[in-house]
């Protein structure tokens, strides 16, 4: 067989005699299968069925191992065809003797690739982006932006004034909650909350944005030896400290910067319903206490009581 390169990098001879030998092979593929499908007819006693069947299956099994070989060593004679993509000077890597070593030049062609795979995928997108914009007109965005309610102010720097409104106003909606509203280190609000006779409640405020919370004990002292609120010391109970994670929690979950007022509301609203803390029992277990704890969690939606392992 004379090996003829035609084109740079592809034997085509070869190339042309795979195609042969993979013919070949599906013809002796096919004759294993007729034979299987006939099996062990046109024979007069089970002997013969048995042993014409048995030759006809070995013979074409060896044709397929024989056309199997040639169709290998054949395209190990095909080679390699060059990939010509416009790539300019890049196009040189692929003449680097060490290829295996360093093969820069088939990573770059699979860069190319997936950057023009990319682009494409990005053009259908943009498509159907477009075909579901909202079509507003300046006129219709003023329209809607004069229905819409005005806003509480946003910033984080709020008149005192209206900070105590709006702590006034929460503290006679609760008549089992009292606030004591104080600022300590000037116009930053801090509030010490107690709740019947069952916890007390320091919320540290920056304008209406509630910072930190702690929750202790009633009969715990929340004051430091100067007089001064305590905002740095947790519960010495294991029952409060579960309550102040919880209430931490709690100002993750409510967040509306464009109503700040409607935040502490909500907070509020949700710590009034410790009011039963220790006669509350878990909405799931039916029970009291777990661990030696009663149900510390509160759902954010229902307000109904939880322990900490049941509510998962």
């Amino acid at each position: 067989m004379a090996d003829g390169v035609l084109s740079p990098g592809v034997n085509l001879e070869a190339f042309s005699q795979a195609i042969a030998a993979i013919q070949a092979l599906r013809s002796s593929v096919t004759r294993v299968f007729d034979c299987l499908k006939d099996g062990m007819r046109n024979k007069e006693t089970l002997e013969g069925r048995e042993k014409g069947f048995v030759s006809c299956f070995q013979e074409s099994l060896h044709s397929v191992s024989r056309d199997l070989s040639e169709l290998e060593r054949l395209s190990n004679l095909v080679g390699k065809p060059s990939e010509n993509h416009p790539l300019h000077n890049s196009g040189l890597l692929s003449l680097d003797p060490v290829q295996d070593k360093t093969p820069l030049y088939s990573q770059l062609l699979q860069a190319y690739k997936w950057s023009n795979k990319l682009q494409y995928h990005a053009g259908l997108a943009s498509g159907l982006l477009n075909q579901q914009s909202l079509k507003r007109s300046a006129n219709q965005m003023g329209v809607s932006a004069k229905r819409r309610p005005k806003a509480q102010p946003t910033t984080l720097v709020l008149p005192p004034q209206y900070v105590d409104d709006v702590i006034s106003r929460i503290d006679r909606m609760f008549p089992e909650m009292s606030i004591q509203l104080s600022r300590p280190n000037g116009n930053s609000a801090m509030l010490l909350v107690t709740l019947g006779k069952v916890l007390k409640v320091i919320v540290v405020m920056r304008s209406l944005f509630i910072d930190r919370t702690i929750v202790k004990g009633y009969n715990e002292n929340v004051y430091t030896e100067d007089g001064k609120v305590d905002i740095w010391s947790k519960s010495n109970y294991q029952v409060f400290q579960k309550v102040t994670d919880h209430a931490t929690t709690a100002l993750l979950h409510y967040q509306l910067p464009q109503m700040p007022d409607v935040v502490v509301r909500s907070f509020m609203t949700w710590l009034r319903s410790y009011i039963k803390l220790f006669q509350a029992p878990c909405q799931r277990c039916g029970k009291f206490l777990q661990d030696g704890l009663p149900p510390t969690w509160r759902d954010f939606r229902t307000l109904e009581a939880f322990h900490d392992t049941c509510r998962q």
